[in-house]
């Protein structure tokens, strides 16, 4: 039996742009990118583990992966770029005796929000204060934004990422385009 060659497909390749009516993108108040492509591993400590967020950073080596919490004793640690599986395989060597790596890069897809009225937008669907003194840069949070479960990052004063479940990529998109229109919207796909 032959294998049919494996084509690689943006997650959102699917969502229907043209209902979104015409973006002003002069003056966008909220601008969506799905990234196509990046890394997202979910490291694991044992439940009785000592391990910080310090000696996980100090054994990584990589300067272009982020370390964000997810938990007790456990991170997400993201890039934009796409982990060769050697680097993969090294980077899990390292940290072998803290924590099990585990590859989410094809199973969460990682959306980015960002403008003046992103903390508008957010706030139609989280329960969470998202003042900067209350969620600072670096500051990230497992919640729900309505019914969807994700994963959420303070990337910079006016920018969030947020990791969900491929199954639910599509659900997400459509819910923040629909309520990002009265912002003044810009959603873009990311391709390479």
């Amino acid at each position: 039996m032959s294998n049919p060659p494996l084509t690689p497909r943006h997650p959102l390749a699917d969502v229907q742009r043209g209902r979104l009516g015409a973006p002003d993108p002069a003056t966008p108040g909220v601008t969506l990118t799905a990234r196509a492509r990046g890394t997202v591993l979910h490291l694991l400590a044992a439940p009785v583990s000592s391990c910080a967020p310090d000696d996980l950073t100090a054994l990584l080596g990589l300067p272009d992966l982020s370390l964000r919490a997810a938990g007790p004793n456990q991170w997400l640690l993201v890039g934009d770029r796409a982990l060769p599986t050697d680097e993969l395989a090294a980077l899990a060597s390292r940290l072998a005796d803290k924590v099990a790596v585990i590859d989410q890069s094809h199973g969460r897809v990682r959306v980015t929000v960002s403008g003046p009225s992103v903390c508008d937008l957010l706030a139609k669907g989280l329960a969470l204060d998202l003042s900067a003194a209350a969620f600072p840069v670096g500051q990230s949070a497992q919640c729900l934004y309505g019914h969807i479960s994700l994963h959420l990052t303070r990337a910079a004063a006016d920018s969030f990422d947020l990791l969900v479940f491929r199954g639910f990529a599509e659900s997400l998109w459509d819910l923040l385009c629909e309520m990002g229109l009265e912002f003044g919207l810009q959603a873009t796909l990311q391709t390479g």
